[in-house]
């Protein structure tokens, strides 16, 4: 079925798209929950780092704008088939994040906290690969409030349930802690090119 929906596709495109994915060329709002903003941000605000690393960082919401920020070009693939190539993100780039806060190096993992309790669990790791970022801009415009905004985890190389949405901290850890839909049985490594969706 994802072979007849990829239909159309160049052959580099086709080469992106991992296994038991199709393209898609909207952007589909799925998430645990309901929109915690629509508009304005409570005045306490804030977006925090902390646990297992030699600085913890705690910045509001003009504060972390004003933090260096850089562009990627990325590929997105959702647990439930759909893959968006060449999405355009505009954020604060994880590299920069680690090395402000500087995790202990017997620091093994990271879980991402959002609204509503959500949470979701990576290696730390992960926060190094390319792309990785806190990002808050999406094609050239501020996130939609139904894709994260004020600030979402962006981890391309991972299934986008990890890339939690309304994100308010990234605890590093020594040790794992599975997250939200880890603990329903979803993936604990999320690898869309291994269709690592779910843990049995």
């Amino acid at each position: 079925m994802a072979f007849l929906k990829n239909r159309g596709l160049t052959d580099d495109e086709r080469l992106r798209v991992p296994p038991g994915q199709h393209v898609v060329r909207d952007f589909p709002v799925l998430h645990e929950g309901g929109i915690p903003y629509g508009g304005a941000l409570p005045a306490d605000w804030d977006v925090r780092v902390w646990g297992a690393v030699e600085h913890e960082a705690r910045w509001d919401f003009g504060a972390f704008r004003a933090l260096p920020a850089e562009e990627v070009t990325c590929d997105i693939h959702c647990v439930t088939t759909w893959s968006k190539l060449g999405t355009r993100w505009l954020g604060v780039p994880m590299s920069w994040v680690l090395e402000a806060v500087r995790p202990l190096p017997e620091a093994t993992h990271v879980v991402a906290h959002a609204e509503g309790g959500y949470t979701a669990n990576m290696p730390v790791e992960a926060l190094t690969r390319p792309g990785a970022m806190l990002a808050y801009r999406f094609d050239g415009s501020e996130l939609e409030p139904q894709h994260g905004w004020p600030l979402r985890l962006l981890v391309p190389q991972l299934y986008l349930w990890k890339s939690a949405k309304w994100l308010r901290a990234l605890e590093f850890r020594i040790g794992d802690a599975p997250g939200y839909w880890e603990v329903r049985g979803y993936s604990n490594s999320a690898d869309p090119w291994r269709e690592e969706r779910y843990g049995f």
